[in-house]
């Protein structure tokens, strides 16, 4: 017992002098960028945190990766992103451009996740503050804790009388902190707008990356300014629908790669959190109204992905009270038309998760790293049990038996919800959600892709019943000469699977 201690001790010390060898080695060697040390004609990195790299104008002024990566320190601090994508990957990462708008609970995890992979250039934008001052007010019911963001404060002497009013009164009841979901704000940055508040913050963490901050609102007279330069992926975490709709549209418009935030507010379950296109997300009243704005407004069907949660809210938002503590109109204190006046509770974990997820999707697709998303498939387990009989009918019925059958329920469950996601192969976008999907089921099959295979986890393909027998009575050469598209598509899949079963 005593030895074991004294090589516990032994392994302690030998930690904490490696520790302290490391910092003070990287705090006193030269530092090497490009092959040249500090001496050679590039300066040490700032270390304050009010010295930021901007970027200016219109141009998207890319660092390569290589200029990053070859910077010793720089290289040092991304290590395990090296180790994890390979430095022809992370090079990609550290040269790319991504736009972050909405800088919240979701929003702050989200763009602070991307600067510590190592992102080159960060544009975050937000026209709130990270909480707000807290001032002194008469109400009818006395004194009162009002809530007043600084940029307003200074804003709302040179209102008009009648719109001072309505703003004053409509920010007397705004939620006074952010500081339960936020990634870095403290309490010294009360009052300071949430996009300089992270820059001050990230150049401290990762100052090579060239950060711009607006504080700015997003809508038509912004998006050249906001969306211009080619960004690599815009991340939306606005939680107001107006300026989601426009922004997401802008974005499709513009052939800019997109992910959208939908609501994280109300949730306590984070294994529910997914990411799909905007048609399948499901349970969340704000995807539900910016699918239809999107489609009645701008003629936008789906090519959105997002990040969901199939669990119902929880909660919902809260009733409106005004000064006088009566229940009132929430639209009568908008600060802005379509923002949100009334609260909804939010547990701070579900934001900061649903931002490191979008985080994790962002780095994947710059890295080029293929990363299969869970689908979004609402079947139990007697559905697969039936798709699995109806096979072994459809065999015994076409080869006189159910032999040459290869797969039991569990592994039909793979092919029906992880290859083809719930619906005919024939059907490369999702139409059916929720109970639709359930529906679709009751027309559909398992059937051999290679009638001269047997039934296995790779050549079974999910139809329809009219398109099984349609494909019973063509070859696959047929297919191969008439719909190559197809062919390659299902042929891709099945081959997925025969890699991931070892085939």
């Amino acid at each position: 017992m005593e030895e074991r201690a004294k090589c516990l001790a032994l392994l302690g010390f030998g930690a904490l002098v490696g520790s302290v060898s490391t910092i003070l080695l990287l705090k006193f060697r030269p530092r090497t960028v490009n092959g040249c040390d500090e001496k050679g004609g590039i300066g040490p990195v700032s270390k304050t945190r009010t010295n930021c790299c901007a970027v200016s104008g219109n141009g998207n002024n890319k660092m390569t990766g290589v200029d990053l990566l070859s910077d010793e320190i720089v290289s040092e601090q991304l290590t395990r992103n090296i180790q994890f994508f390979g430095l022809e990957p992370q090079q990609k990462v550290t040269s790319s451009y991504v736009v972050v708008i909405g800088l919240g609970g979701v929003g702050s995890h989200a763009a602070s996740m991307l600067l510590r992979s190592g992102v080159g250039r960060l544009l975050l934008v937000d026209f709130d503050q990270c909480t707000r001052l807290l001032l002194y007010a008469g109400s009818g019911r006395g004194e009162c804790r009002l809530a007043l963001p600084l940029f307003m404060e200074r804003l709302l002497p040179s209102l008009e009388p009648e719109t001072y009013r309505s703003w004053a009164k409509a920010l007397a009841i705004a939620p006074i902190s952010s500081l339960n979901r936020h990634a870095v704000a403290t309490r010294a940055d009360v009052g300071i707008p949430k996009a300089q508040c992270l820059k001050e913050h990230f150049l401290s963490i990762f100052p090579e990356c060239h950060i711009d901050a607006k504080v700015l609102l997003y809508n038509e007279s912004s998006e050249e300014e906001i969306l211009a330069g080619h960004p690599d992926f815009v991340l939306d975490c606005i939680d107001n629908i107006d300026t989601k709709v426009a922004l997401l549209a802008a974005c499709v418009r513009r052939g800019l790669n997109v992910l959208s935030a939908t609501g994280a507010g109300a949730r306590a379950d984070p294994t529910r959190i997914r990411v799909a296109d905007l048609r399948q997300s499901t349970n969340d009243p704000l995807s539900r109204s910016v699918r239809h704005r999107l489609r009645r407004d701008y003629g936008i069907e789906g090519g959105v992905t997002v990040v969901f949660s199939l669990e119902k809210p929880k909660a919902k938002l809260l009733p409106f009270k005004g000064p006088s503590g009566e229940e009132e109109n929430p639209s009568d204190y908008q600060i802005l038309p379509g923002f949100r006046v009334r609260i909804i509770p939010v547990l701070g974990t579900i934001p900061a998760i649903f931002g490191q997820v979008m985080a994790s999707f962002v780095l994947t697709q710059l890295a080029g790293l293929q990363v299969q998303t869970e689908p979004i498939v609402n079947l139990d387990i007697d559905h697969y049990r039936m798709l699995h009989q109806r096979l072994i009918e459809h065999e015994e019925s076409l080869y006189g038996t159910a032999l040459h059958v290869q797969v039991d329920v569990e592994e039909v469950m793979y092919i029906a919800k992880e290859l083809w996601h719930g619906r005919s192969a024939r059907e490369p976008f999702a139409k059916d959600v929720g109970r639709g999907m359930w529906r679709s089921v009751n027309e559909l099959m398992l059937v051999r892709w290679d009638r001269e295979k047997p039934a296995s986890v790779s050549n079974l393909i999910l139809l329809k019943f009219k398109e099984a027998d349609e494909h019973e009575s063509i070859t696959l050469e047929d297919i191969k000469e008439r719909e190559a598209e197809f062919f390659d598509r299902v042929t891709s899949v099945l081959k997925r699977a025969e890699l991931e079963f070892g085939l």
